[in-house]
């Protein structure tokens, strides 16, 4: 029997720690969080903020566990993460295991290395009740304006929708973002190019140190610079240096992430949780960038032996963020020695947090960047070229240099030839080109997190799941933008003639950036309009300013819930009775054939355009919107062809066709299967024989690949990824399989095993009720519909085993379902009632969605 009980937050974290500690220590693992505030209902008396918090269902056998494993130990030590969740998840441990001071130790670590777990078991401490305490009133502080906003979305704007603190800040930058480009209006200038020669024909690559507002200014320019000497007027050379940037906090390894290897923050995040479990880096979610006196010597070392002495250049570096701890270290490898790791995907962003670390003590490069000068007295402006040559790579050596989204695409500095001051050159060509200012870029997640933390909105531990959040409720998506074209203007000179072209360039195209959705503007412009302060950048800092300040015991956290309150519920409350419904409606115009107004807005079914007014005698026509279409940009034109949708084409096979748009994009209908017309296709030019190649496609990608006892088998891909489907049964195909080229085997494997858990799913079933007993993760349980009940206790307070479930009548299970929600079954019947009284509204609300009678119009 253990005499030390040692719990921590997840599996791997304690096998790992497990390896480390003798016999007389067990580890267990919490699986995070144990209990939390209810998921219905907000859970919080408003009159004292006191949370009330549960064991959610899904961790009451695993507590049981820990409950039974603190009898068996003399002391129970709490090793949840060191920062403010983690000191929650001690203390509400501590609290639901009923554990006595004096049985009971905190210890905290920064890194799951054998001598840190043990200098942590040599100095415990007890729960910080002020870092729980900041955690508490961050958690219900997002609850009460989740809940209490929320529902004023669903009453102005429309069901279903979600508001938060840090999220809807998110939102609303990208929305800002998106207006500003909008809104941006491109101011063209000439931009004048050269290439010349020296005596040895080596180039030399300038640029005009002024552009051109008007083409003939720069037109007139090039028609001087033919009878120019073209000379070198200066050469300057400087010495520079370049630094290395500090290790990573949380956020910037976010952001080289995604510039350098492409992930999003999620997925950094995830596999940097994993390199911490398995003891490869410290402590992955701070805002330090210190280092130990430890790692900085372990750096030191390992430079010294793998690059020499000269690369050296131990250093540590401050954090600019009051708020952040310095006790915590930046994101380190525990040890220098460990250059790689098996895993791939690991081992990507583990060399990325290794090399920035090694970077980050190494000596500067050196550099030596040169300028010249080129032109001619007769001439206004002269040309510029910069060069430069790396004297000693220092810390590029580890690192290397990346650049970012902001840097200047054109400003490609590069080694230049050696000339003299006064050497003439000849010029190989002289181009003016027009080129445009561009808008401000939409934000990318690596470019969000960076804004985020530079407002001081959110925490490290916050920007992953905020953004993911905000996908999640749609307001936001990554949705391609179709770039758009325009004429420029080149004038060349070359061997003293000048050639002017157009050509054509594309512009304003974006992949893998965020772009806010309709429902996304609605609903910021609506909290932005009411919520002034709620959305305001500087009130989401100062909030978290606040849970700093409780962090460290200079407020107390209820006080600061009592003063945010009492101004946040009175404007709930004055929003809820007098502000207008946001519907995002835009008048684009007039309908040539009915002369009626022609809107585009929010409707009980999304994005849509309607023609007509909902008070007018003959009730308005709706049309949804296409993928890629906004209520905000979309031209009346756009709107009116949006009505010959949709529209029907001849039979095939005996089966009607028909081309429409619906929530999922453009399709075309072949009987009762709807098939997606290829992204980027308009459907309003596939004719009939564009609908019957879509068709066939279909039939051949839905044709079978094998036969199961008879009956064919066929294959396709979903959300869910690839399957096949036999009968009604759709099988998920695993990744060890090659969905290309199954076997029959393979087939047959997949079927029976599918067919074996479905077989062993039902204990009891009654299809026509749609009422089953069912085998579930932690155990039996009842499903009525889509809804999910507990099977309560037999007389004795002992539960039903399976055996005993398959005797059970369905009278009984119906009992059992009505004593925990008395109106189970009455629901039934109450929607079938309310749409006979209701028939005519149902009907009316229900046209535009489907979009038939504009059609048949």
């Amino acid at each position: 029997m253990s005499k030390n009980l040692v719990i921590v937050e997840s599996p791997a974290k304690a096998k790992t720690i497990q390896k480390y500690l003798g016999k007389d220590f067990e580890v267990k693992s919490s699986f995070g969080h144990i209990r939390d505030l209810p998921k219905k209902g907000m859970g919080i008396d408003l009159a004292t903020f006191s949370p009330d918090y549960e064991v959610s269902a899904d961790k009451k056998k695993l507590v049981t566990e820990l409950k039974a494993a603190v009898k068996k130990a003399d002391m129970v030590w709490l090793a949840s993460d060191e920062d403010r969740e983690g000191e929650a998840i001690a203390w509400h441990l501590a609290d639901e295991l009923k554990l006595k001071p004096e049985n009971r130790k905190r210890i905290v670590f920064h890194e799951i290395t054998k001598n840190a777990i043990l200098k942590a078991i040599d100095n415990p401490r007890d729960i910080d009740q002020n870092l729980v305490n900041a955690q508490q009133a961050r958690r219900v502080l997002d609850r009460i304006v989740g809940f209490e906003m929320s529902p004023v979305l669903w009453k102005k704007v429309k069901p279903g929708l979600s508001a938060g603190r840090v999220q809807s800040v998110a939102v609303r930058l990208i929305v800002e973002r998106e207006k500003e480009i909008r809104e941006f209006v491109p101011r063209a200038s000439f931009k004048v190019d050269g290439v010349f020669l020296n005596t040895t024909n080596q180039e030399i690559a300038a640029k005009l140190k002024k552009d051109f507002d008007k083409e003939q200014d720069a037109e007139k320019f090039l028609d001087l610079a033919k009878t120019v000497e073209f000379k070198v007027l200066n050469v300057e050379t400087k010495p520079g240096t370049r630094s290395a940037s500090a290790p990573f906090t949380t956020s910037t390894l976010q952001q080289e992430a995604s510039s350098r290897l492409g992930y999003n923050v999620t997925t950094t995040m995830r596999l940097a949780q994993r390199l911490y479990e398995e003891g490869y880096i410290t402590y992955m979610r701070t805002d330090s960038v210190n280092l130990s006196q430890e790692a900085i010597e372990g750096a030191k070392k390992q430079i010294t032996s793998e690059y020499g002495a000269e690369y050296s250049s131990p250093r540590n570096y401050t954090t600019k963020s009051s708020s952040a701890q310095e006790a915590h270290e930046a994101i380190r490898p525990t040890d220098f020695g460990v250059k790689s790791i098996g895993d791939v995907q690991l081992n990507k962003l583990y060399q990325l947090i290794y090399r920035r670390t090694l970077a980050s003590q190494m000596a500067n490069a050196k550099i030596e960047k040169t300028v010249i000068e080129i032109g001619d007295v007769k001439l206004p402006q002269n040309f510029e070229a910069q060069g430069e040559v790396i004297i000693f790579d220092g810390f590029l050596k580890a690192y290397g240099i990346v650049k970012t989204e902001e840097d200047d695409e054109e400003n490609n500095e590069k080694l230049l030839p050696k000339v003299k001051v006064g050497e003439t050159l000849d010029y190989k060509r002289i181009t003016a080109t027009e080129k445009f200012t561009r808008p401000s870029a939409r934000y990318t997640e690596a470019g969000l997190v960076r804004k985020l933390e530079e407002l001081g909105i959110g925490r490290p531990s916050t920007y992953a799941p905020t953004i993911q959040t905000i996908q999640n409720r749609e307001y936001v998506d990554k949705r391609e933008i179709e770039p758009q074209t325009r004429e420029v203007v080149k004038i060349s000179l070359t061997k003293d003639k000048i050639k002017k072209e157009i050509l054509e360039e594309k512009f304003g195209g974006d992949k893998n950036k965020f772009v806010p959705t309709d429902i996304g503007e609605v609903v910021n412009d609506f909290l932005t309009d009411n919520f002034k302060e709620i959305l305001d950048y500087g009130f989401t800092a100062r909030v978290e300013e606040s849970f700093d300040e409780i962090a460290s015991g200079d407020q107390k956290w209820k006080q600061m819930m009592t003063d945010f309150y009492s101004k946040f519920h009175p404007r709930i409350e004055d929003v809820e009775e007098n502000a207008d419904r946001a519907t995002g409606d835009r008048l684009l115009g007039t309908d040539p054939k009915t002369g009626k107004n022609v809107h585009a807005r929010i409707g009980r079914f999304g994005a849509m355009i309607q023609i007509g007014e909902t008070d007018d005698e003959e009730k308005p026509v709706f049309a949804s919107l296409m993928v890629g279409q906004n209520i905000a940009t979309i031209t009346l034109n756009e709107a009116l062809e949006l009505f010959k949708l949709p529209f029907d084409l001849s039979e095939v096979d005996g089966q009607p066709v028909s081309v429409g748009v619906g929530r999922f994009g453009p399709y075309v209908k072949w009987g009762e299967t709807y098939i997606s017309i290829p992204k980027g296709e308009d459907p309003l030019s596939v004719d009939q024989k564009r609908a019957e190649e879509i068709i066939n496609e279909k039939k051949i990608a839905d044709a079978p690949i094998a036969t199961y006892k008879g009956e064919p088998v066929t294959k396709g891909s979903g959300r869910f990824g690839p399957f096949i489907k036999y009968k009604d049964i759709f099988v998920n195909v695993p990744k060890r399989y090659d969905f290309e080229n199954l076997s029959q085997s393979d087939i047959n494997e997949l079927i029976d095993a599918k067919l074996e858990k479905e077989a062993n799913r039902y204990i009891q079933q009654w299809e026509k009720e749609k009422i089953s007993i069912e085998n579930g993760r932690w155990g039996p349980f009842i499903k009525f519909g889509k809804a999910m009940f507990k099977i309560p206790k037999k007389k004795d307070d002992s539960k039903y085993d399976a055996e005993e479930l398959k005797e059970v009548s369905l009278d009984e299970v119906k009992k059992w379902i009505t004593d925990q929600d008395k109106n189970a079954f009455a629901e039934k019947k109450k929607p079938a009632a309310k749409k006979t009284a209701a028939a005519k509204k149902t009907t009316t609300a229900k046209k535009p969605a489907a979009k038939k009678p504009a059609a048949k119009k």
